[in-house]
């Protein structure tokens, strides 16, 4: 009776369901920008959706949105202002969730330094990494302060932003980000200040996003995508520490002082509903763009981003 009811039992079990294949490239390289995306996988939640998410970080940060537009890759994490150009320039990508929700782009200075208002940048050499976004929010902001681009020398430092200004290479750079870059400049034992651009006339964005190809794009899987990281960015507001852990047990790398103090300035700026859509935010920085001559014309919303939790 005992072999009977084994070979029944074997006969009515439930056979394990196949996960779903998904690939994912990150803007770059790990990092706690991306604590949903990792604490999901660590947890379980993205297991949980039925979902085995490949993670990749790029060689070039400017690949992932190209693969993605060439069906290379299901998501990227990246950039709200870069989406509006590349889209413009006809590459076929929506952003179908949000991963960071403020700006994390700042302008910043040494604190015992010469600038202490915007206006002081009159005369002074200004590093940056990305030409195009990085220029207009610059002409923005000095345009707010009685400046023009005119007023400064712009200095191309690639990405070595607080190296350059720690040493005295430029008066100030834009581009840098407030979780890392000032939290860099400490542990070298250099104070610097941050003007936040949301807070000088720039209009608010989502600072990261996932984009997908809208002709290609698996709607059910992304969305099970999200359901997972909304949940993960719920345990981590909820549970900081435990987060922490769960993040930083995914790599040895992770666990150092920079990503520690980062860690605590940046899980706050996570979107809790990263399907959620501020039409309005995405209408106002396309409008921003096209008043800085980026773009040739304005676009509609849906154009741009979508909710696929609506749909």
């Amino acid at each position: 009776m005992k072999h009977l009811a084994l070979a029944f039992g074997l006969l009515t079990a439930t056979p394990a369901l196949a996960q779903d294949q998904m690939s994912l490239i990150l803007d770059w390289f790990v990092n706690p920008d991306h604590a949903p995306i990792i604490v999901a996988q660590e947890l379980g939640y993205f297991a949980d959706e039925g979902l085995e998410v490949e993670i990749i970080a790029p060689a070039d940060p400017a690949d992932p949105p190209k693969m993605v537009a060439a069906g290379r890759a299901d998501l990227a994490v990246s950039y709200q202002p870069q989406m509006h150009l590349q889209i413009a320039e006809g590459l076929p990508l929506v952003r179908v969730g949000t991963l960071i929700e403020t700006p994390l782009n700042c302008l910043l200075v040494l604190e015992d330094g010469p600038i202490k208002t915007l206006a002081d940048l009159k005369g002074k050499k200004i590093g940056y990494s990305v030409a195009g976004v990085e220029e207009a929010l610059l002409g923005r902001l000095l345009g707010n302060n009685g400046l023009t681009l005119d007023d400064i020398t712009l200095v191309n430092v690639n990405w070595s932003l607080s190296p350059a200004l720690m040493a005295g290479q430029v008066d100030a750079t834009i581009g840098a980000y407030r979780n890392f870059e000032l939290n860099q400049m400490e542990i070298e034992g250099v104070n610097g200040t941050c003007f936040f651009i949301e807070e000088e006339g720039i209009p608010a964005y989502d600072e990261l996003i996932y984009v997908a190809n809208p002709d290609r794009m698996d709607a059910d899987k992304i969305r099970r995508f999200l359901a997972a990281t909304e949940r993960a960015a719920h345990f981590i507001v909820n549970h900081p520490q435990d987060g922490w852990d769960a993040f930083s047990g995914y790599a040895a790398e992770l666990r150092d002082e920079l990503n520690a103090m980062a860690w605590d300035d940046t899980w706050p700026r996570l979107a809790l509903s990263p399907s959620g859509l501020d039409a309005g935010r995405y209408a106002r920085f396309d409008t921003f763009l096209f008043e800085a001559g980026l773009i040739d014309a304005t676009r509609p919303v849906s154009d741009l981003a979508i909710d696929l939790g609506a749909q």
